[in-house]
């Protein structure tokens, strides 16, 4: 038997950022997701976002890639949403996300991260966010679709 933990911070947002994610409809959503992914084997640690957005630790089996375990999450969820008509119009997520490995040294300092995300967007908006992580990791700043 192998042992893997590869821990990612995972953050995507919702189509043309709507602010579909009301208190209720988040917390509702995120329980969800975390059941569900529960079914699909994939482990997450913590999630929470804000009305435009979902920030998510997972850690990867020696199975799992990145982009099949969003995908997995993502696909589902909005299904999930749409089906369950929670919100008016068509929900979507937007088809990018950002992913970053997390050093088992950081994994609390992450958690707490996501766990404040309400608190945190008091004082900056989803795009500052997304700008101070692109540059802390040096990624290109990707144009919304």
């Amino acid at each position: 038997m192998s042992y893997v933990r590869i821990w990612i911070h995972a953050v995507w947002g919702t189509k043309r950022k709507v602010p579909f994610l009301t208190d209720a409809i988040r917390n509702e959503a995120f329980q969800h997701i975390t059941e569900n992914a529960k079914t699909k084997n994939i482990f997450i640690k913590e999630i929470n976002g804000y009305t435009d957005h979902v920030h998510c630790l997972i850690s990867l089996s020696a199975e799992q890639s990145i982009a099949k375990v969003l995908q997995l999450i993502k696909g589902e969820s909005s299904f999930w949403i749409n089906r369950n008509k929670m919100v008016q119009g068509k929900f979507e997520w937007a088809d990018e996300y950002f992913a970053v490995s997390v050093g088992e040294s950081q994994v609390e300092k992450i958690q707490q991260y996501i766990k404040n995300q309400e608190e945190h967007h008091k004082r900056k908006t989803w795009d500052e966010e997304v700008n101070e992580f692109l540059e802390k990791y040096g990624f290109e700043r990707i144009v919304d679709k």
